[in-house]
């Protein structure tokens, strides 16, 4: 509905209220004590659920939430202006199974009390400002299935426990670091794992799912080693077991010639870097830096009006492409996968993976990523590009009138003579001036898409391979010219272990 206004205090006359829910209405200003009617919702002793998701209630949360009934199965307050914290005596509410509270502004930590709310199956505090620590009590929850806690300021490690029943957690984009608990891989019904974007580092498990790199997510975590291949992380270090019954004036000498050895080296070390520092150009510091936004679910939800058929601008083998705008009024192309089509999550990673360290003018921009989750549960996965006005080639040489024109779309010579060496320039940019090569695999008119001043830039990378040379691994899953899928005409024929540039 369109409700607007607040929620009259006089429910909570209606003793025998047992489910109020005022989702998806304008329902609030964003100011404080919007949520003061909860107080008078405590003499509502059979309240079952209550839900005021997708509202515009501002302010804290009211203290008087957890005196609410303990017959309380489900609290949802996501996608409003809530700031503030969680409230301490939340583990009151002992009958929870649901507790919903993302996408809003809220900093508290998550207090430890959410420990005593055993029968909770569903624990949603993602898209929020959350920071501290994960509370070690949550692993008394041992019937939670779903944990979503990512874009928040959490830190620390995880818990070294959670409960056995859990079948999604989404952490990324946080803060966390250390190890990857182990116990992850012995989780029998788990099924999506988002690490994505924090600081974790060592050895990842292997089994079950750490084994499916569909249902498991590790972009952004530079210190992982191990797994399995398909991860294409570096090897771990192998810790070479010690000496025994090393004597102690052996270990003395030992010790000796290896300080002298190091103090030598790391002065050797520190003239060597201090030169080579000196010709380093401002541009490689600036090259350090992640040039990736990050960007939510909710934020491509606004950014193309709910993906209205308005903003749709093409369909593709594995998505479709909507036109957006950002909050800073930047103009962008979301291109949304459909994971319900085969190769549809590995197309994902394929041009997540081509295009992440490649810059070219004649390549269509990658400006972010998202991996997530709807408002559905459902998995998420988009791209996000800089828009191209002009759309594609394609729609230049092949498409109907346009409604605004009169005249068919016609180029002229020089544009056709300018846009072929646009499009060979990308080819030549991938194929010889790439730290490994990168063959496309799917160049056509609908993939050259022009910009305001018609230069041409190849996108759609969901196909593309890279290669390594014949004395190194190869990158790509795929070593032949068989497996290289796509249209034909842009990659040479024969032994695909490439070993000249092309």
């Amino acid at each position: 509905n369109k409700f607007s206004g607040g929620v009259p205090a006089v429910l909570g006359n209606l003793k025998k209220l047992s489910w109020l829910g005022v989702i998806g209405n304008n329902l609030g200003k964003g100011q404080a004590n919007e949520l003061s009617f909860i107080t008078s919702l405590v003499n509502c002793t059979q309240l079952i659920e209550l839900n005021l998701d997708g509202n515009n209630f501002g302010g804290q949360i009211t203290s008087s939430l957890a005196n609410l009934s303990t017959h309380l199965q489900a609290f949802g307050i996501s996608d409003n202006k809530i700031s503030g914290g969680i409230p301490s005596d939340i583990g009151n509410l002992i009958g929870l199974n649901s507790l919903n509270m993302n996408y809003n502004q809220m900093t508290g930590t998550i207090p430890e009390g959410i420990g005593k709310l055993y029968k909770l199956q569903e624990m949603g505090f993602g898209k929020n400002k959350l920071p501290g620590e994960i509370p070690s009590s949550i692993g008394n929850l041992t019937l939670l299935n779903q944990l979503w806690l990512e874009q928040n300021n959490l830190q620390g490690s995880i818990p070294s426990s959670l409960g056995n029943c859990i079948e999604e957690v989404d952490l990324s984009h946080n803060n966390f670091s250390g190890l990857i608990p182990k116990y992850f891989s012995t989780f029998p019904f788990l099924v999506q794992l988002n690490l994505s974007f924090n600081d974790f580092q060592g050895d990842v498990p292997v089994g079950r799912v750490f084994s499916n790199v569909t249902a498991l997510s590790l972009l952004g975590n530079d210190k992982l080693c191990g797994g399995i291949p398909e991860l294409q992380l570096p090897s771990c270090l192998l810790k070479k077991p010690r000496r025994k019954n090393m004597s102690l004036p052996l270990k003395l000498t030992i010790s000796l010639i290896l300080g002298l050895v190091g103090l030598f080296l790391i002065l050797f070390a520190v003239l060597f870097y201090w030169f080579k520092m000196q010709r380093k150009c401002s541009s490689t510091k600036s090259s350090l830096v992640d040039p990736f936004m990050k960007i939510s679910y909710g934020d491509l939800l606004k950014a193309t009006d709910v993906f209205s058929s308005g903003n749709l601008i093409g369909i593709g083998s594995f998505g479709s492409v909507y036109k957006g705008v950002l909050e800073d009024q930047t103009y962008v192309a979301v291109k949304v996968l459909n994971l319900q089509r085969i190769g549809a999550s590995k197309s994902f990673f394929s041009e997540c993976k081509a295009l992440r360290n490649i810059r070219h003018r004649n390549l269509v921009k990658i400006l972010t990523a998202c991996s997530s989750v709807d408002y559905q549960g459902n998995e998420f996965k988009a791209l996000v590009y800089e828009f191209m006005p002009n759309k594609s080639l394609e729609a230049w040489l092949h498409s109907p009138l346009d409604e605004e024109q009169e005249q068919p779309r016609s180029l002229s010579l020089c544009q056709r003579l300018n846009i072929i060496t646009d499009v060979a320039a990308a080819v030549d940019y991938l194929h010889n001036h790439c730290e490994l090569p990168i063959i496309h695999c799917d160049i056509k008119p609908s993939n050259i898409l022009l910009d305001d001043s018609m230069t041409a830039h190849l996108g759609d990378f969901g196909l593309a391979r890279i290669i390594a040379d014949s004395n190194s691994e190869v990158i790509s899953d795929q070593t032949s010219s068989v497996g290289l899928k796509g249209t034909i005409g842009h990659a040479a024929p024969g032994n695909y272990y490439i070993t000249t540039p092309f």
